[in-house]
């Protein structure tokens, strides 16, 4: 099973820059979209051979989850179910047989970690959440988790690492990296890493400066499945050719079960 995730900075202007195309080329059973802005009657998408689950923010053009599937899911869940994170669309769940596919995009710091203390809300919230689903059943969560973990996952760290003089920069203060080093510490496995210990590789740009061209970037765009699983995972990868977002895809095939494709 091929699997893809990629936050594709609105939906509707990747559209525009061949996501059709991107699509047909790399053909995944599902794919995994974070930062939609948009509403389902606002995009002229056309994929009969998909399955597939809006979660929009209610606020117009603003953040938003997708999930196209060839596979019919048992049932697809918006949110995580606590009002206060459940308004901006940053998390969809769909149940197949043997797991459960979690699409989410975690909230952003903001400059000067002015967002910080519901982030860490945010993380603590999250994690229950997949514990509580992982009680049924094993656990893949893909996205845009907003945080590059080790000093490995970002060109500069030392200019972005929270130090004894200033707070650090959002996606890697130490408050968003220990929520990730509470993810991991609770079963969860970063799926690229376990695979690519020392390999150094971003999906996160910034338009300025020709970040991308220079590849001063961030690993900030993750499968993580539970430990439980990790030996179905065959592969784990960033596209980091693909364009068309300030995020690139990232990949993972993965060993299913049977069962979990009957629904073509």
């Amino acid at each position: 099973m091929k699997l893809i995730s990629w936050n594709v900075n609105g939906i509707r202007a990747v559209i525009k820059k061949g996501f059709l195309d991107f699509l047909k080329k790399e053909d995944p059973d599902i794919l995994c979209i974070q930062e939609t802005k948009a509403h389902r009657e606002q995009v002229d998408l056309n994929l009969p051979q998909y399955n597939m689950f809006w979660n929009s923010a209610e606020k117009k053009g603003y953040s938003g989850t997708l999930i196209l599937s060839k596979i019919k899911p048992l049932f697809v869940q918006k949110g995580i179910g606590l009002e206060e994170h459940d308004n901006e669309g940053r998390v969809l769940t769909a149940e197949y047989n043997s797991f459960y596919l979690v699409n989410v995009y975690t909230p952003n710091s903001k400059r000067g970690l002015e967002r910080i203390e519901y982030r860490q809300k945010w993380d603590h919230d999250f994690l229950l959440f997949l514990k509580r689903l992982e009680e049924k059943k094993p656990v893949i969560v893909c996205g845009d988790l907003n945080v590059a973990h080790k000093e490995i996952d970002l060109k500069n760290p030392k200019s972005n690492m929270t130090t004894k003089t200033r707070p650090g920069n959002a996606g890697f203060s130490d408050q968003e990296r220990q929520g990730f080093t509470n993810l991991v510490e609770s079963g969860f496995i970063d799926t690229f890493r376990y695979l690519h210990p020392d390999e150094i590789k971003y999906s996160w740009w910034s338009y300025m400066f020709q970040a991308r061209m220079k590849n001063v970037g961030w690993r900030i765009d993750y499968f993580v499945v539970s430990s439980s699983i990790i030996k179905n995972v065959k592969q784990a990868d960033i596209l980091t050719e693909v364009m068309g977002s300030d995020h690139c895809p990232v990949l993972l095939t993965y060993s299913t079960q049977q069962d979990d494709r009957l629904a073509y």
